[in-house]
């Protein structure tokens, strides 16, 4: 009988739609496992509010990249929280500014420009990197494209789902407005690395799960 050998470092790519618990699982998943959390959906938030606070708009392609040509990005890890944290200008940029109405609102039009893409790619495969200076055991990042761009080899793809009601009570319960369908729609229509369910992905529905729940099914999917 031939034992497989168990990977040294665990890659784990988390996708899905607005709301679908992204964010929430992946960070308890890292503290669960005591791997590295990487939130993506926070970078192109970074790089929006830099667009914004710059003056470009989403479809000024050439301002756009020499902004970000100009603006190198570093990550701050918070090696007890398992956190990985993007930083613009130099400094973490603030999460209600992150997650202000004027973000949320732009901030699909900006990530679907090929140069913001492009832009966070490479810095976003640099993280396992950083994940194993800094003695992690494993990588969990969560996004959009992770599991079919970022990491299509990861040993672990998740992509998580909730019905609408469900994802509209949680943007409600944080106080946030977010048009969930549109970003949805955009998300999936545009033409460089839409949303889509990765290769090989274990599709998991947490519409009636709590989240303890989620991340324990998980859990015991990278034990296996």
């Amino acid at each position: 009988m031939t034992i497989s050998k168990q990977p040294s470092f665990t890659t784990i790519a988390i996708d899905g739609g607005a709301a679908t618990g992204k964010s929430s699982t992946a960070r308890g998943l890292a503290a669960r496992l005591c791997y590295l959390h990487v939130d993506t959906g926070s970078h192109y938030r970074a790089l929006t509010l830099l667009c914004q606070r710059h003056g470009f708009a989403p479809d000024d392609v050439e301002g756009i990249q020499n902004l970000l040509a100009n603006n190198p990005l570093g990550t701050e890890v918070d090696l007890a929280a398992c956190d990985a944290k993007i930083t613009v200008d130099g400094s973490v940029p603030a999460d209600s500014d992150l997650r202000s109405d004027a973000v949320n609102a732009s901030v699909s039009k900006y990530a679907a420009q090929p140069a913001v893409r492009e832009a966070l790619k490479e810095y976003q495969r640099g993280q396992k990197a950083v994940a194993i200076a800094k003695g992690f055991g494993g990588l969990v990042m969560e996004g959009r494209d992770i599991g079919s761009v970022i990491f299509p080899d990861a040993e672990l793809k998740i992509f998580l789902e909730a019905d609408e009601a469900t994802r509209a009570a949680r943007r409600a319960k944080d106080g946030q407005t977010d048009a969930i369908a549109e970003r949805d729609r955009m998300d999936s229509t545009r033409k460089t690395a839409p949303l889509t369910c990765p290769k090989g992905a274990v599709r998991v529905d947490n519409s009636r799960m709590s989240l303890a729940e989620v991340i324990e099914h998980i859990a015991a999917m990278v034990k296996q």
